[in-house]
């Protein structure tokens, strides 16, 4: 259920979490123990705004998603006009189309990384990997750690589909929940018996656990002891029925679409409703190597009406100005199709998208070539994009955080500027 990569919490802490009988839950105080010791005094926990990452593994072709070419002659996809003029986007996002006002598009990223590991994570977390020996907190990470709210049941980062990029260095209680599948929402969440059993064995579980991580202090093990008493904390709280997205109008979850993006686009909204600051959503197979054309159509006939369905349910619920709602892959694709119809990698230039937020939107930020192949104006790099979504969030990115072993490391790597036509 819970991502762990890695912790922070001293041999003193835990004698407190045992001293306050950790897993007597939800009233014995052991969340605001761990939050307290992971943000650390100077910490800000001000509650500003909420994100949404609609991530498009595997790399969408920005010629035939959000920057059309019609003078590009291997682009099968003919670009529609938008609510806002002289604004062109796929024709396969009609709705979309009247939603561009809520949008902004970026049409000037230009990264530098063209494989998909190093990509995703130069993406998720505005670091190159292996950057200072260390694995870099994800924008999940950030935001649970800025913007989390240290009390509340619920987790502060939830991740939808079948990857997640976590926590790093900033340690286990801003890694992700992860749900596979929306429509089932968190699996085990409901224990098989009673809660008062569950509770017993959990005491027990903790005693016998006890002496050991005193004597042995083993990160992994205090990682899992923090895993399991955040669960145990959901598991007890009526919180838990925000994964549950059967409570739904029937009329709301066709608008959205009934397919696992259109689902979990439904999930992220019921999750920032409820105070979640970050969810991921994954769209995956965009790695359109073969048959571009056929394959980016039937993905974005699953994104168009969850997407926009998504805008229009935040907007209504006076949501959307505090919900900032990114749409992206790890890079673009090739200008040219290749021989069975498809488009290899292409980081050299590519769209990605942000909307709410109280940003400046309907807009096109940035401008490519007549092929799309090169950034004309307006390029967008990967350090520019995360100071870009931070600024967005209200987060200080100069901030220095600090790895286990004490090094600092900026929120963002250094040589950013945020996309300025944004604020």
């Amino acid at each position: 259920m819970f991502s762990t990569l890695d912790n922070s919490l001293s041999r003193r802490d835990w004698l407190k979490l045992s001293s306050l009988g950790a897993l007597s839950l939800p009233v014995s105080g052991w969340l605001n123990v761990l939050a307290a010791r992971a943000a650390g005094p100077s910490q800000s926990k001000a509650r500003h705004k909420s994100c949404i990452l609609l991530f498009m593994e595997g790399g969408p072709s920005h010629i035939d998603t959000f920057d059309p070419k019609p003078g590009n002659s291997s682009s099968e996809i003919k670009p529609i006009s938008t609510a806002v003029p002289g604004v062109q986007i796929s024709e396969h996002f009609p709705k979309l189309a009247t939603k561009m006002k809520d949008m902004a598009l970026l049409r000037g990223m230009s990264t530098g990384e063209g494989s998909h590991g190093r990509a995703r994570y130069y993406m998720h977390t505005g670091y190159r990997g292996g950057v200072g020996g260390v694995i870099h907190p994800s924008m999940g990470a950030v935001a649970s750690n800025f913007l989390g709210r240290e009390t509340d049941e619920l987790p502060n980062f939830v991740s939808i589909g079948d990857r997640s990029y976590g926590a790093g260095y900033a340690g286990p209680l801003h890694a992700p929940v992860e749900v596979a599948r929306a429509a089932a929402g968190i699996e085990n969440l409901h224990v098989p018996d009673t809660m008062p059993a569950f509770d017993k064995r959990t005491r027990l579980l903790d005693e016998m656990e006890k002496s050991f991580v005193d004597r042995m202090q083993i990160p992994s093990l205090e990682a899992h002891r923090a895993t399991y008493q955040r669960a145990s904390a959901l598991m007890h709280s009526p919180k838990s029925k925000a994964f549950d997205i059967s409570n739904e109008p029937d009329a709301l979850r066709e608008a959205y679409g009934r397919n696992a993006f259109g689902e979990g686009c439904l999930l992220a909204r019921r999750l920032v409703e409820q105070g979640v600051s970050f969810v991921e959503v994954q769209l995956g197979k965009w790695d359109t190597h073969t048959n571009n054309a056929k394959r980016v159509q039937a993905l974005s006939e699953q994104v168009d009406p969850a997407m926009s369905t998504l805008l229009t349910d935040l907007q209504q619920r006076g949501m959307l100005d505090s919900t900032l709602v990114i749409w992206m892959g790890e890079f673009g694709r090739t200008p040219k199709v290749g021989k069975q119809g498809g488009r290899d990698h292409y980081p050299k230039a590519w769209t990605s998208v942000m909307a709410g937020g109280g940003l400046k939107l309907g807009q096109a930020v940035g401008r490519t070539d007549k092929e799309g192949g090169t950034v004309e104006e307006g390029k967008i790099t990967a350090v520019d994009f995360m100071a870009t979504v931070c600024k967005a969030l209200g987060i200080d990115y100069t901030k220095e955080l600090h790895t286990p072993a004490g090094r600092p490391m900026r929120v963002v790597d250094k040589g950013e500027t945020p996309v300025a036509e944004l604020f």
